[in-house]
Order: structure tokens, then sequence, then C-alpha cells
């Protein structure tokens, strides 16, 4: 395993932030199968510990992921860690890095969101709990999985959000812990599952929020769970 003096300790070893950040990584992932948010290889999960940025490799299952796997790259892209291949939505995740404060990224191949990314240019309101992720979420135009292009149109569908649809390919998320990014991709493809089932009523038609009531809602939101302290 090749290691960056950035990413080891005196012993040559994985550094204790790295080795926990990367069993994180493998958790989340294998999290992202059970979940049935991915099928097989597809999705992809990382983390930034310092400049480095741990990420599944490409092509392995997540169960067979361990500690001797981890795969780390420089915000350049460079690798600083292992010899496995980085996943190919690599210019995904490092573009996030470079352009928010991103501590981790989650992407899906989620059935509904996915579903909805192939109908609409942006999923309609039909939660409140949009406002976890900042607003109404748009769909990023198709791009081929991979390249700069899909990482650019990623960037503007991602603008004052934390997450957003990829057109025909799924989801990307992220936050400041791989826990906050996996709850927001969840309750995304849930969002999305919602819209697509009130609106698949025969002569329906959602009842949907406004920007002011999603607003209020994400004040509200601001404040939720245990204070700190």
């Amino acid at each position: 395993m090749r290691i960056s003096n950035t990413a080891h300790d005196d012993k040559g070893d994985m550094g204790g932030d790295v080795g926990r950040a990367w069993a994180e990584v493998v958790s989340t992932a294998r999290r992202t199968t059970a979940d049935e948010l991915v099928v097989g290889t597809s999705g992809n999960v990382s983390a930034r510990v310092g400049d480095v940025v741990l990420v599944t490799p490409s092509g392995v299952p997540y169960d067979r992921l361990g500690p001797e796997d981890a795969v780390g790259v420089d915000l350049d892209g460079r690798q600083v860690l292992g010899e496995l291949t980085p996943t190919s939505e690599l210019p995904m995740h490092l573009a996030v890095y470079r352009s928010t404060d991103a501590a981790a990224v989650v992407h899906t191949h989620a059935v509904h969101a996915t579903a909805v990314a192939g109908l609409v240019d942006e999923l309609p309101l039909v939660h409140y709990m949009a406002g976890a992720l900042g607003g109404p979420v748009r769909v990023a135009d198709y791009a081929l999985y991979g390249t700069d292009e899909l990482a650019h149109n990623m960037l503007r569908a991602l603008e004052g959000r934390t997450g957003c649809l990829l057109r025909n390919h799924g989801t990307v998320v992220y936050g400041a812990s791989l826990d906050q990014a996996y709850d927001r991709t969840a309750q995304l493809e849930w969002m999305c599952r919602v819209w697509l089932t009130s609106a698949s009523v025969p002569g329906g038609s959602p009842a949907l929020l406004t920007l002011d009531q999603l607003a209020e809602a994400t004040r509200k939101l601001s404040g939720y769970g245990q204070p700190r302290g």
C-alpha cells in the first residue's frame, strides 16, 4: 500500500483520523446497498480528512472492502493512499470539496430519485424537508458519468443546496459528516418517492408548498433536535 506523509503515522500505518474515516466510508457504502439506494457496485462514497479525500474504489463490492483497501487522493486527484483505482466519479467528489465546506459526499442511483430526475427539472415542493437541502432540489443536466462536464453540471445544480438530482443518473448529496450526508440522501429519496406516489393517483394533483412556507419550515428546522451543550 502506498501512503503519503499526509495520511500515515510514524510507523507507516494509516493515521487514526484517516483509519476511522475509512471505516466510516466503508460502513456508509454498505448502508447504500443495504437500503437499496444502489445496486451492485454503483454509487460511491467519500470523506475528507485534511487534504486527503478517502473514496470508495472502482468496481469493488463494498462487502469485500477492508482497512487494507483504503483509497485516498489529494484535492488535485493525485492518489496518495492505496493501490486500488478510485471511483470513476472522482471528478464529482473533488468538485464538491473544492467548492464547498463539505466533509463527506454520498452518490447513489436511488430508484425514486433517478425516476424523478428523468421527469422534471426540479423536485416539486411536496414536503418541507427540502429545507434540509437548502431549498427546492434541482436536476443537473445529463452528461457522461465520470466526466468533468458532469461535475460542472452538478455544481450548477448544487448552488445554494447540499444535494441535487442527476438527469438519468441518480443523486449527489454532501454534509458536514457522513451521517449527515447519508441522512440527507435518504430524505431526498423519500421526498422523490412521496411525489411520485402522490402524482401517480389518477386525476390527482399533489398540493405543493410555497417558497414562503418552505422558508418558514427551514428556519424552524435550523433549531431541530437536542440543544447543544
